[in-house]
């Protein structure tokens, strides 16, 4: 399973001001639609805001302590929405519909996602941007670029970690997330790829 997240970055790490993304551009927009349909997302409940609409041909899973102040899409739509109580919750649900799954933020969705992330998927902007809301350091000891498409104002940019992800804690009949193991001691059907 990959658990990817993947965002638009400024160099100095700034995603946004937690209203809106300080960058757009036509290419990267496109580009996001390509990558992530046919996929689950998990956002923020924010982030869902601010987008504005369920996003067609994908699942988004909106993580939110509100579930009931989201109005899920209608049904017949094309576009599928689900709300969970937290990232790991989210995380679960995604993976029961496919192994390729995207984080899409804000910010506190990328850090809570960070430890079972398995890749980045960045559209990496030079230029600085002013805000509060950042992308989690790229450590070069845990991360490894892969992949560099200059663009000119931008490159896309592609990481994979070097060691395995978290495995995602497992739901108790209950709903209650099960206690993470080390993961030396984990089942051997919970070990990364």
């Amino acid at each position: 399973m990959r658990v990817i997240a993947i965002a638009i970055v400024a160099e100095n790490g700034v995603l946004g001001d937690g209203q809106a993304q300080p960058f757009e551009f036509a290419e990267d927009w496109a580009r996001y639609k390509r990558v992530t349909s046919g996929h689950p997302m998990v956002m923020g409940r924010a982030t869902h805001e601010a987008i504005g609409r369920w996003l067609p041909g994908r699942t988004t899973i909106v993580v939110t302590r509100s579930p009931e102040q989201v109005e899920l899409p209608v049904e017949g739509s094309s576009a599928v929405g689900l709300t969970a109580g937290s990232v790991e919750e989210a995380l679960r649900l995604a993976a029961d519909l496919d192994d390729e799954i995207y984080v899409a933020g804000g910010g506190q969705i990328y850090a809570q996602a960070w430890p079972y992330l398995t890749d980045l998927d960045l559209t990496e902007v030079h230029a600085s941007a002013e805000g509060s809301v950042v992308l989690p350091e790229i450590d070069p000891a845990e991360w490894r670029e892969i992949r560099r498409e200059p663009r000119g104002a931008f490159d896309f940019a592609g990481y994979t970690r070097r060691t395995p992800p978290l495995a995602l804690p497992r739901a108790v009949p209950d709903g209650r997330p099960m206690p993470d193991l080390p993961r030396e001691q984990g089942p051997p059907d919970e070990a990364s790829p």
